[in-house]
């Protein structure tokens, strides 16, 4: 059941004033002194007062809309996860509100906020890093959440995912296996999973007695990146033989650069991706990667969700949905 959410009257009891002033403050908070401003504020986030835009007669009713925070909406990747949230939230009757946040917590808690102002039964988030706010947010909704995209990291109540840094390091030590002992990581973005991914790396990389590599960015993933970081892979690391990127997009980028710059794959250089996407497969030779469960986890956070607002028990509360590597020719 969802808890009763402060409102008003306890920001303004709390502060010491009145409602009217609180009103008054989140309409625009130069109506009010500098020094109410500072303790109103205060107030806000110590009780987690999320705005209320539903009818006063439903805030205790179920809108039978679930919250949907991804970080990107042009990576397949979560337009694969969306795809299975809504195969089921369809099929018993929710709505899906969708927000994006650009990988940014701070984002994300202006976007949690508003998803929570529509009374919102439940909410599937993609990250494992969170504002203290957001945090406090979700506490005082009281609305069963579940973390996607990760199944190793701590999470606020369930989550479901598989372990990006056991992918990593099994993957890489597929390329060190094939014989390719100077391998760079090529990562994007720079979000927890890129990193994650990168400790994976490191570790297979170090248990093989070598120097872990990278090449980092806090771009966008795309295929031109792809290119340009496997051109500075060069430059920086001549002896370069191989490369496992943080997701297909970058490996695809650095392959279309090995064939203009007249390199074998793999014999000059080998290429490993992330993710399984279809487009890897239908290069040749087929991209080596990480096949991970996108749609399938999306469709369970979703059913594991709606089991939480039927009142059943979900177990376990971490649920490894497991990976793939797919042996193609580009090691």
């Amino acid at each position: 059941m969802k808890k009763k959410r402060p409102g008003l009257q306890d920001v303004a009891n709390q502060v010491g004033v009145t409602k009217m002033t609180i009103s008054r403050y989140l309409r625009d908070p130069s109506q009010v002194s500098a020094m109410l401003r500072g303790k109103i504020a205060v107030a806000l986030d110590e009780l987690g007062y999320i705005p209320n835009r539903a009818p006063e007669i439903l805030s205790n009713a179920t809108s039978k809309a679930i919250g949907v925070l991804l970080p990107s909406l042009t990576n397949q990747v979560f337009a694969e996860v969306l795809r299975g949230i809504e195969s089921v939230t369809d099929s018993h009757g929710y709505q899906t509100m969708l927000a994006h946040y650009g990988y940014r917590p701070e984002r994300e808690e202006m976007r949690l906020t508003s998803l929570l102002s529509y009374n919102i039964d439940g909410l599937i988030l993609s990250e494992r890093t969170h504002t203290e706010r957001t945090r406090k947010m979700i506490e005082v909704a009281g609305i069963p959440v579940i973390e996607i995209m990760d199944s190793a990291s701590p999470c606020i109540d369930l989550a479901v995912g598989f372990n990006n840094h056991d992918a990593a390091y099994q993957m890489t030590k597929e390329i060190l296996q094939n014989g390719h002992l100077h391998t760079v990581y090529l990562g994007a973005r720079q979000d927890e999973r890129t990193v994650i991914k990168m400790q994976g790396y490191e570790q297979a990389m170090r248990e093989f007695g070598l120097e872990p590599r990278s090449v980092c960015t806090d771009r966008s993933s795309s295929y031109s990146l792809g290119c340009e970081l496997l051109k500075e892979a060069f430059q920086r690391y001549p002896e370069t033989d191989s490369i496992f990127c943080t997701n297909d997009d970058i490996a695809i980028g650095a392959a279309f650069e090995c064939q203009r710059l007249g390199l074998s794959i793999p014999n000059d250089i080998a290429i490993a991706g992330f993710h399984g996407h279809d487009i890897g497969q239908s290069m040749e030779p087929k991209l080596t990667s990480v096949l991970t469960p996108r749609e399938k986890m999306g469709q369970v956070a979703a059913e594991r969700l709606l089991a939480r607002l039927r009142g059943e028990t979900v177990k376990p509360k971490m649920l490894d949905l497991g990976f793939k590597i797919l042996h193609g020719g580009s090691i």
